[in-house]
């Protein structure tokens, strides 16, 4: 019996306004052929308080729209008050956590079911059996990985019964900081920073000394300048065992993007059509498919 692929919305990683994130959750409830959704803050915890009070009501409404919901942990965990957002994330029972930094596994209770996210360095069949052991069902392997280590890792992901997830759209995060970069090139302190992250909804780009488009910013995040696009690749990382595909929210129509991805999945149109189609959608977007190799447009 063949198992259907599964679209996650990952965690929205930039900082936006609260009712942009309210507006935006409530579309993808109503309308996104996504699966599951991740909820919280990953970035910065300075960014929760603005939107905190309107995640119950945008689970209930993702939940009444047939999604599932997770709730992500914060990447970078430095202060006492984020040890206690941990723990008090890790406090929810009824509700299934995204790890996104190890030391969550101190506060969640023994043999809970979690999902690994992509920021955990699941790098070898090792590290993803320990973590299956510890009550992993679902791994969200590394933008940074070859086709030939998901491969493997999917593999191994199947034999200890864990779902193998890839990241196959959006701008991929590659390092976090307790520095904030977008702070300082604005001339500001990360603990007087302003939120002017806040004036990138997508990251701000970073160039070489010679004018070549190279990252961009979020934040403490650093994130690639192309959009990661597994559209083209999506055949070999299914026959390869991959089930579940990531969306990593933009301030394009996620919706459409979502729709595209399905539309692949279920065999609807070729690869190239879906990649072409996803090119026209984002325009001013470079796309590349993550590690495996450059998208010629």
């Amino acid at each position: 019996m063949t198992t259907r692929p599964t679209l996650t919305l990952g965690p929205l990683l930039f900082n936006w306004t609260a009712d942009q994130w309210t507006d935006f959750y409530a579309r993808i409830a109503d309308e996104a052929v996504v699966d599951r959704v991740c909820l919280g803050e990953v970035v910065c915890s300075k960014r929760l308080p603005y939107y905190i009070s309107r995640i119950s009501d945008t689970i209930e409404r993702l939940q009444r729209g047939g999604k599932e919901v997770l709730l992500s942990s914060l990447a970078l965990v430095t202060l006492k008050r984020e040890r206690q957002m941990s723990a008090h994330l890790a406090a929810n029972e009824e509700m299934e956590i995204e790890v996104n930094d190890l030391t969550m596994l101190a506060h969640k209770e023994c043999g809970r079911r979690f999902t690994v996210g992509p920021l955990i360095n699941v790098y070898n069949e090792g590290t993803l059996a320990y973590l299956a052991g510890q009550g992993a069902v679902r791994v969200c392997l590394p933008p940074e990985l070859p086709f030939t280590s998901v491969e493997l890792l999917a593999g191994a992901a199947k034999r200890v019964g864990v779902e193998a997830e890839v990241w196959a759209f959006g701008r991929a995060p590659l390092a976090i900081s307790g520095r904030c970069y977008h702070a300082r090139v604005h001339g500001l302190a990360k603990d007087n920073c302003q939120f002017v992250c806040g004036e990138d909804p997508d990251g701000l780009k970073v160039e070489t000394l010679d004018g070549e488009d190279f990252l961009a910013i979020n934040g403490v995040q650093t994130l690639s300048y192309t959009y990661c696009n597994l559209l083209g690749d999506i055949s070999r990382l299914s026959a390869a065992g991959v089930t579940s595909f990531r969306l990593s929210p933009h301030s394009c129509d996620m919706v459409a993007v979502a729709q595209i991805f399905r539309i692949i999945l279920d065999g609807g149109v070729e690869e190239e059509a879906a990649v072409r189609e996803l090119a026209a959608l984002l325009p001013d977007a470079s796309f590349a498919n993550g590690f495996f190799s450059t998208l010629n447009q």
